[in-house]
């Protein structure tokens, strides 16, 4: 199993790591602080710095075979490191920032709007959330003045755990409708943000509200008989 520095410490930008394996699909690292696809969150992107200085870039992470396996992606034509290698893994920070702030509003949004979760994107730009919810309960400015009184009132925003009889004992934690947290080893990461939310979630986010940033609601929209999708921005 590979030591996800992600999942503690979100603002690592770098760590030294050994290529467990190496083929074409994807580069295997016995640390890494790659974010892999899911949740809604795009994989990181990067590089892995190798002993000579030579940098290998990598496109994309995506979930590898086992539970904490992480594939870094390398763009096309680049020279594959070799097992047993060390390398250093670096993240395109700013990208990856975008994502934490993003994602964390998404968490926010999910305060503001008291309706089940159907869906939900994270990307560099945008982010967006869907909701069963009737059209006419979605409120522009009330939506926007709510994210921002929350962003700018500073809560703390951190990952904790629980086990997964906590939360069978509290089912309400669980926002959305078609993705349940994943079980089996005895305990459930959450993200709590004080005072205002907690639900399961892997992804990675913000120390406190005030690095979001000023939100603006993009775009309100219809996806079906009942789903709604509210798209945010940065204002």
């Amino acid at each position: 199993m590979a030591e996800l520095v992600f999942r503690e410490d979100a603002y690592a930008r770098a760590c030294r790591a050994r290529v467990v394996a190496s083929t074409p699909a994807g580069i295997e690292l016995d640390r890494t602080v790659f974010y892999p696809t899911g949740g809604g969150q795009p994989g990181d992107s990067g590089l892995l710095v190798r002993a000579d200085g030579a940098r290998v870039r990598i496109a994309n992470a995506v979930k590898g075979e086992g539970p904490d396996a992480v594939l870094h992606l390398p763009a096309p034509g680049e020279a594959l490191p070799a097992v047993g290698e060390e390398v250093e893994a670096a993240l395109d920070w700013d990208r990856r920032y975008r994502h934490m702030r993003f994602h964390t509003a998404l968490h926010l949004l999910c305060a503001v709007v008291p309706a089940p979760v159907t869906g939900g994107q994270v990307a560099e730009d945008k982010a967006r959330l869907d909701f069963d919810i009737e059209m006419d309960r979605l409120v522009k400015e009330t939506i926007e003045e709510n994210l921002n009184r929350l962003v700018a009132e500073g809560h703390a925003v951190r990952p904790r755990w629980i086990t997964e009889a906590e939360l069978d004992a509290r089912p309400e934690l669980v926002r959305t409708m078609s993705v349940q947290p994943p079980r089996g080893q005895g305990a459930v990461r959450v993200l709590e943000i004080e005072g205002v939310d907690l639900q399961p979630c892997g992804g990675t986010h913000v120390a406190g509200t005030r690095e979001v940033g000023r939100l603006a609601v993009v775009r309100i929209r219809s996806e079906g008989a009942r789903n709604r999708r509210v798209t945010l921005g940065f204002a």
